[in-house]
Parts: C-alpha cells; sequence; structure tokens
C-alpha cells in the first residue's frame, strides 16, 4: 500500500465524493512507487516535431509477469505530512492523462492519474497509518 500526502481542500473533495481523480506529476519519483503498487511501465516518447514528451502507461498482460499486478490497489490518501492526520484508505487504478483543472491539475498537462473508486476514512491516529506502513513494507 502507498502513502501519498495531499492539501486539505483536495482530501476534503475525496471524502465528500467530489473530487473522484488524484495528480501526480510524472516524475522517476511515481514511476518506481506506481511501478511497485500497480506493476505498471512508463513508455516515455519524445518527438522530433514538438517540444512536448508524451507518455503511455503499460499495465495488466503488456508487461511482464514477474511485475505484473492486479489493476485495482488501495492508496492511503493523507490530509498533510502529521503523524496524527486524518486519512482515508481509497481503491484506485492508475492511468495517465490530462487531469481536470477544478481538481487541481495544470491544463493540457499529463499526470498519472489515480482513478478514486472507493473511500474508506481511517481513524487519524498513529497506530492505523502504522499499520498501512507495515502492510506495505511486508511486500
Amino acid at each position: 500500500m502507498l502513502t501519498l500526502p495531499i492539501k486539505k481542500k483536495w482530501f476534503d473533495m475525496i471524502l465528500s465524493g467530489e473530487k473522484r481523480e488524484e495528480y501526480r506529476d510524472i516524475k522517476e519519483y511515481y514511476e518506481t512507487r506506481f511501478q511497485n503498487l500497480f506493476g505498471a511501465l512508463t513508455v516515455h516518447s519524445v518527438s522530433v516535431f514538438s517540444n512536448n514528451e508524451e507518455y503511455e502507461l503499460l499495465q495488466g498482460e503488456s508487461v511482464i509477469k514477474q511485475i505484473r499486478k492486479d489493476s485495482v490497489q488501495e492508496v492511503i490518501f493523507r490530509n498533510g505530512y502529521s503523524k496524527n492526520s486524518k486519512a482515508i484508505k481509497a481503491r484506485c487504478s492508475l492511468r495517465i492523462g490530462k487531469g481536470r483543472p477544478e481538481w487541481g491539475a495544470e491544463p493540457d498537462k499529463q499526470y498519472y492519474i489515480l482513478e478514486i473508486l472507493n473511500i474508506e476514512e481511517l481513524a487519524a491516529d498513529k497506530t492505523m497509518l502504522q499499520k498501512a506502513g507495515d502492510e506495505q513494507l511486508e511486500k
């Protein structure tokens, strides 16, 4: 399981069900984490005719069996960085695409998009978040 800190505005919108996607920049930091969690590979392609880099996500049958994982995984979204922050456990799928500006995305920018399928609010205590972190280490 992966724990991602998010700002209060986005946390509250996810908790209310208004925001159904969370965005992460396409960087090596997240590429590694999403490969480990979802078994997803990010393909980078650059055009000689454009300065824009395009990305594609490979998962499921498109990747080798050794890294293949279920396309839906649990992610913990935590309101900030404090150990005592509120947290949401969400079942998410992953894709690459352009996000919605009203949900925090820059126009015409590609992101890793965590599509939030369902949520469960977690206790804002060290025990619950520590347990989630321990589960992540065991995998």
